[in-house]
């Protein structure tokens, strides 16, 4: 695309919502339109402003692959095993 910086990263992003435990996470998969990210569907859980480890982001060919791959990874934690600890 001839409007974005050299380094710039394009993604269409579809949403998802996760409950677990009565909590609300969300998991948003992002297809590469432009750039380079770590596959070309990448799903990662989030809480809005705070994002998953890298170690629990999913990545596919194709959009459910993604998620299936996010969801097997966080499949045994909980939510706010996810997330970086303050220090």
């Amino acid at each position: 695309m001839q409007s974005l910086k050299e380094n710039d990263i394009l993604t269409k992003t579809t949403r998802y919502n996760l409950i677990r435990n009565e909590r609300l996470i969300y998991i948003d998969v992002h297809e590469t339109k432009a750039g380079k990210l770590a596959g070309k569907f990448v799903a990662v859980p989030n809480l809005v402003n705070i994002v998953a480890r890298q170690e629990f982001q999913g990545t596919g060919e194709t959009e459910e692959m993604a998620l299936e791959n996010c969801l097997q990874k966080i499949k045994e934690f909980e939510i706010e095993d996810l997330f970086p600890k303050k220090e």
